[in-house]
């Protein structure tokens, strides 16, 4: 046994790991009294409060026979009993995240450690997991589901029909991209049979990207990639049994070309499964229970909304798992309904339901349900919608939410909480302070270690690193919006200076959070309050924060006109608000949905706007994906003109000002195609601008030597020369000093979403 220092830092696991449904590295102990993790050589178990530890998995136990490498850990699973370790390695990237890869099983009774799937591709096994009795492995390869016992190491397809097209296990493009789902089947309670979905794929057309440089001869790569007003992938849900083999398809009300089944689990028991049916419009919500042996479905729980339903992956980490109470009697579902996201409790038969989370503000996410204490722990910001802090509220409704996180500790929290609520693993972060982890006793809220506590760090001088200040405005039409600037080092009053936005404004996400990095601008290279440009970002209705339903939902059929309005408007109060803001260096940017939003600022208000960098935008709002696109958009079928009057490319010929647009030739996800559709409007008219194609890069651009550097310098030296930094007098907006003359000089509009 050793004291752990240096090991804590190793657990702050991948944001990706949650929604790419592989398991955390980070895992709570059953009992709450410690934890898991692993720093990719090893696994520690390490015990609280002493937060003492030692190692479980060493790397001579990884090592496999004739081999002097030991195993590096992408993650791990263990058995029921414990007895067993699947070790997760060697992992590639399935479009966005490294969901197939190679995997061993460590058997701690023996010491033995033998690969799964060895005789498939290398790197080829997806989703592997123990059944729950812990004699077998079942796992995705290829399109198909496999079987391996334990012991003897037998294996047995179970489906046979996969293909490039034939999806049997996992999910198509576009479920994976809009609805998170990846991990597409599941362990019966009792390990005899499977669940899985089925996708058929071949109806969809390829969308074919070229790729001009990896060959003298220039190749196509296909994606089946369901564009907007086109039919999704039809659908089935399949009970496997191990023994036999044999599938029976389950009977599913509703034609799968124009539905989609984003959920589906064990309702508890082998019998029955329960799948959440969405309709192809997204604004009807269906729950039924299936019997596995029959196929019959039983609905059982509806909603509608006018505009359209989140599904779990919105507001948690993952859409995988059914939150069952009392037993399975019960269970909990997350509602929009009465105007606020709320958590109900809910009877089996979906016809009784209690309020969990009462009151007039939004419950950010779920974080535990302490059923055998009466207690939900969520998070939520009543108060400020930029930040986030975790409440309790009692699970059966008869309560009032209480705040946990500090009142002195204003910003952004994250806890990962033990199961019994005794301990969490607590992060902490503000626009102005990095973040900081510390573990917690949860009832007191105190440090375990108050040398590594949020409070100490909290006074650590680098919180002033950026002068950031949050605030309101009120726009003409009456919209209140949170906003932040940064301004210049030694900001003078009396001067004018540059002002640049970020911007996203589509509802994944938002620029308006009071947490670290937001004010930091990642693509200039330098530092923009030194060379003495203003920073800001404006909030706008249908991004996702905590306002309520209207707000988030306000935005239907108007992505790319009301949005576009709140940003324009928000800008313009900035501008009467501050007379320090030259208003003739005006420049914004983004990237996906926020270089969207950059091209129609410009585009539809050209007097306000002089420069914009915009990166993988959508320019035409018919080349998106479905799934996204008919969300919150409606249908072009019925609705064409919504489609058009959103699109950039509507409102190209008012370009007046400086345009750079920046796209990946290889992007899988806002495709290449935008940017020339956007090109050929702007020709068309003869207004001038700049652009660069990143060659095969993806949605990101990252890839290749140099690629980012290479991307931040194109976007410093133009914001540079069409938008000069730096102090003028007031009332000389015709220019500015130069630099060294100014006084202390589907994601982001910094990056993919």
């Amino acid at each position: 046994m050793k004291q752990i220092s240096v090991f804590l830092l190793l657990l702050l696991t991948s944001i990706t790991t949650a929604f790419a449904q592989i398991p955390d590295t980070f895992q709570w102990l059953s009992d709450g009294s410690g934890f898991r993790d692993s720093d990719g050589e090893v696994i520690m178990e390490v015990k609280l409060p002493g937060q003492t530890s030692e190692t479980i998995v060493s790397k001579a136990q990884l090592t496999p026979k004739g081999s002097t490498t030991p195993l590096k850990i992408r993650s791990y699973t263990l058995s029921e009993k414990g007895d067993k370790i699947l070790i997760y390695t060697n992992s590639q990237r399935v479009w966005r995240y490294d969901t197939r890869g190679d995997y061993w099983l460590l058997d701690r009774t023996n010491n033995t450690l033998t690969q799964i799937g060895k005789n498939r591709p290398e790197s080829s096994l997806m989703f592997a997991k123990i059944s729950p009795d812990g004699q077998k492995v079942a796992y995705v390869s290829e399109h198909n589901i496999y079987v391996e016992d334990v012991k003897g190491g037998q294996s047995k397809a179970l489906t046979q029909d996969g293909t490039d097209r034939i999806i049997n296990g996992t999910f198509d493009w576009a479920y994976e991209e809009e609805f998170d789902c990846r991990d597409g089947f599941r362990w019966s309670p009792d390990s005899k049979s499977i669940a899985y979905w089925q996708l058929d794929a071949r109806k969809i057309r390829n969308f074919l990207m070229i790729d001009n440089t990896d060959s003298i001869y220039s190749f196509t790569v296909p994606v089946e990639y369901p564009k907007v007003g086109e039919t999704p992938s039809p659908y089935r849900i399949g009970v496997v049994d191990i023994a036999s083999a044999k599938t029976n398809w389950m009977a599913i009300p509703g034609d799968p070309q124009n539905t989609y089944v984003p959920r589906m689990e064990y309702a508890g028991n082998p019998q029955e499964l329960v799948i959440q049916q969405l309709n192809r419009k997204q604004n009807e919500s269906t729950l039924f229970y299936i019997n596995t042996k029959t196929g019959k479905s039983t609905p059982f729980y509806t909603e509608t909304d006018k505009a359209w339903i989140d599904i779990k992956s919105r507001w948690a980490d993952s859409p995988v798992g059914w939150d069952w109470l009392n037993g399975g009697k019960e269970f909990l579902w997350v509602s929009e309904k009465d105007g606020w996201r709320h958590t109900y409790r809910v009877s089996r038969d979906g016809k009784q339901e209690t309020l969990v989370t009462k009151g007039n503000y939004d419950m950010i996410s779920p974080v535990l349900i302490d059923e055998k204490n009466n207690a939900y722990y969520f998070m939520a910001s009543p108060d400020n919608a930029t930040q986030s802090y975790l409440y309790r509220t009692k699970l059966d409704g008869t309560g009032t939410a209480e705040r946990v996180s500090p009142a002195a500790q204003a910003g952004t929290h994250s806890y990962d909480l033990a199961p019994n609520g005794t301990f969490a693993r607590h992060t902490f972060s503000s626009a102005r302070i990095y973040p900081i982890t510390e573990w917690i006793t949860l009832a007191t809220h105190a440090s375990l270690d108050p040398n590594a506590s949020v409070e100490k760090g909290m006074k650590a001088p680098q919180r002033a690193d950026i002068n950031i200040e949050f605030f309101k405005v009120k726009t003409a039409d009456g919209v209140e919006a949170d906003a932040w600037m940064v301004k210049p080092t030694n900001f003078d009053p009396t001067k004018k200076y540059p002002i640049v936005f970020t911007v996203y404004g589509e509802p994944a996400g938002s620029q308006v959070i009071d947490r670290f990095g937001t004010g930091r601008n990642r693509l200039y290279l330098g530092n923009m309050a030194d060379d003495g440009y203003i920073y800001a970002a404006v909030d706008n209705r249908g991004t996702p924060m905590p306002k309520g339903r209207e707000w988030r939902k306000s935005i239907y059929r108007s992505i790319g006109t009301i949005n576009i309005r709140d940003m324009a408007m928000g800008a313009k109060a900035i501008f009467e608000k501050f007379p320090f803001v030259d208003t003739s260096r005006v420049a914004v940017h983004g990237w996906s949905g926020g270089g969207s939003s950059t091209l129609n600022l410009l585009f539809q208000y050209p007097d306000m706007f002089q420069t914009g960098i915009a990166v993988a935008a959508v320019a035409n709002q018919l080349t998106y994906d479905n799934i996204y696109q008919e969300r919150y958009m409606g249908l072009p079928q019925e609705n064409l003109e919504d489609f058009v009057k959103g699109s950039p490319i509507t409102y190209a010929k008012n370009l007046r000002g400086n345009l750079l647009y920046i796209h990946g030739t290889g992007d899988d996800n806002v495709h290449y195609q935008n940017a020339e559709m956007l090109l050929n409007e702007l020709i068309k008219y003869n207004r001038q601008f700049q652009y660069m194609p990143y060659p095969n890069r993806s949605h990101g651009i990252y890839e290749g030597e140099g690629t980012s550097r290479h991307l931040a310098t194109l976007f410093t030296k133009f914001l540079k020369e069409k938008c000069p930094p730096g102090a003028a007098v007031a009332g000389n907006t015709t220019g500015a000093t130069t630099p060294s003359s100014v006084s202390g000089a589907k994601g982001t509009a910094n990056g993919p979403n």
